[in-house]
């Protein structure tokens, strides 16, 4: 169908369009098929929109998504950098630069074989492509090709460098596969918190990056995979912890998510303005509904949310004491 049809299909639904130009526009660029369950979400019955939704809102509401998949890959990428870091750091202190090949190391023979077999992959795909030529000083090859290409013996690069190329399924599957939980346990500890937390929470985050990285829907949308809620107390939570168990539902959505994610926060950047931002982001929608996400609408007061400002919200608050500019109109 074209995108003048599909357009139509909507209207015919009840949606308002005030210009078919521009919607088309979004159509073709955005596709019906992601957009359409941002217009399921004002439908009043199957197929039958709420009398006088707008294509704008749900524009409005699919860019609410997407601003918040950044934001959530935001946090992501630090526990993630945090965690390649702990591991290294750790089992580099313990075994040497190349501790990864010994297989003492791990449980289970068999995925400590595939992780070499993964290293050796990536070494065999550098080593094939074509080398890369630095045009000036400023220039720098890639840490991976300057290893094989100056060094390569032995073939295996170190463990620091390794880690930075897993993906973080990869990274995930070799912590799981350690050895000794004490090395595991002390791996949880830098980034703050227990070892059955980070083993859970591994499995949950690759969820969603995997969800984030293909620009997918988070808002309204079970994850199927859930961080655990911590029992002990020397992991950092809500100061509200009954929470997810007098509101089990909300255990399937994605606030648990973001209240582990400013978990290790807390730890690995405690002066970040991460979770002002979420407010921001979120006072900036007022319409979009909350119970798709799973968050409270007195979530900011749990003592849990550290009190900062987000540069945006400091310049609203700036402009405010100021008064309007003067070409204000």
């Amino acid at each position: 169908m074209t995108e003048a049809a599909l357009l139509s299909r909507w209207e015919e639904r009840g949606l308002v369009v005030q210009d078919s130009e521009r919607c088309m526009r979004y159509l073709r660029h955005i596709g019906y098929y992601r957009l359409s369950p941002y217009v399921r979400s004002f439908e009043a019955s199957r197929d039958v929109l709420r009398e006088g939704t707008t294509f704008d809102e749900i524009l409005n509401l699919y860019i609410f998504d997407r601003r918040l998949t950044l934001l959530v890959m935001d946090a992501i990428e630090r526990f993630e950098v945090a965690t390649r870091a702990a591991i290294g750091d750790h089992m580099c202190r313990l075994g040497g630069p190349h501790w990864y090949e010994a297989a003492s190391h791990f449980r289970h023979p068999n995925r400590h074989a595939r992780l070499l077999n993964d290293v050796d992959n990536l070494v065999d795909n550098q080593l094939a492509r074509v080398p890369e030529r630095p045009a000036d000083s400023s220039f720098f090859v890639s840490a991976l090709e300057h290893y094989v290409t100056q060094y390569g013996d032995p073939k295996r690069p170190p463990s620091w460098l390794v880690l930075e190329e897993l993906s973080l399924g990869a990274l995930r599957s070799v912590y799981d596969n350690l050895s000794r939980r004490s090395d595991k346990t002390a791996i949880a500890r830098t980034i703050g918190l227990t070892e059955p937390m980070l083993t859970s929470w591994l499995r949950s985050y690759q969820r969603v990056r995997n969800i984030c990285a293909h620009h997918g829907r988070l808002w309204n949308r079970g994850l199927g995979v859930n961080p655990a809620i911590p029992s002990s107390l020397n992991v950092r939570w809500l100061d509200d912890r009954e929470l997810f168990e007098r509101d089990r539902w909300r255990r399937q959505r994605l606030y648990p998510v973001l209240v582990s994610l400013q978990t290790v926060l807390h730890t690995v950047s405690p002066g970040s303005t991460w979770s002002a931002r979420l407010r921001d982001l979120l006072d900036e929608h007022p319409h979009v509904s909350r119970v798709g996400t799973g968050i409270p609408e007195d979530w900011w007061t749990d003592g849990f949310w550290p009190v900062k400002e987000s540069g945006a919200l400091q310049t609203r608050l700036h402009s405010r004491m100021e008064g309007p500019r003067h070409d204000d109109s």
